[in-house]
């Protein structure tokens, strides 16, 4: 089943063309890593299959919906319930802990506060973070910060997980443990990961590479 399919996706900031025509699928279940070269357009592709910014030209589909032709109503409802992401600094609000910032998007989606919390839990527990549930990220490491990351990007069961450079502000150790996990969530949740990352390690452990070139996806060799 085809998860995420893109199809002649072009972006341009005034005379500038980042994405000069990207046709794209991605199955459920799979982990795909975007690499290339910084400027490359990864983070921009990213960035329009996340539905964070809408494509010059064509379309994308996300579990059988074409999310570009969306309204921004429809497209902010459909992003909090079907699409996760990871960034490379984490992004946890720093006055919560760490079980309230997983809880959150739970609760902006309209999931009760107990249920959210439940369901929060969960994942804390499954992300060995069980003892850090009442810590606030200040209190944190950077690798439980990561995977607080992750855990507040599953807590609505999305179709999708877009993570832009999740390694990149890791140790060797953290980035390690990282790339298990990204693989241990699949197994366990059939999770689809799209995964842009300078880490040619992470890279290799993916099912799939896509390597960028100047805006256009390279050939396989």
């Amino acid at each position: 089943m085809t998860m995420v399919s893109a199809s002649g996706i072009r972006k341009n900031y005034d005379s500038l063309e980042v994405l000069r025509g990207i046709d794209l699928e991605i199955e459920k279940g799979e982990i795909v890593a975007i690499t290339g070269a910084s400027g490359a357009g990864k983070t921009t592709l990213l960035q329009i299959l996340g539905t964070l910014d809408r494509p010059s030209a064509g379309s994308v589909r996300i579990d059988g919906t074409v999310v570009s032709d969306l309204k921004e109503k429809e497209l902010s409802a459909f992003r909090n319930k079907h699409i996760g992401f990871v960034f490379q600094f984490h992004q946890l609000l720093p006055e919560f802990t760490a079980l309230e910032n997983v809880m959150l998007p739970a609760l902006i989606g309209g999931r009760s506060k107990s249920d959210a919390r439940s369901r929060a839990a969960e994942l804390l527990d499954f992300l060995s973070l069980s003892a850090r549930a009442e810590h606030k990220p200040s209190e944190l490491s950077g690798g439980e910060q990561q995977r607080v990351a992750i855990a507040r990007a599953l807590v609505n069961s999305p179709s999708v997980v877009f993570a832009d450079e999740p390694s990149g502000n890791l140790d060797s150790h953290n980035a390690e443990e990282l790339q298990s996990l990204f693989i241990s969530l699949r197994e366990h949740f059939g999770q689809t990961f799209v995964i842009v990352t300078h880490d040619l390690t992470l890279a290799n452990r993916c099912d799939r590479k896509i390597v960028m070139r100047d805006g256009l996806i390279q050939p396989v060799a």
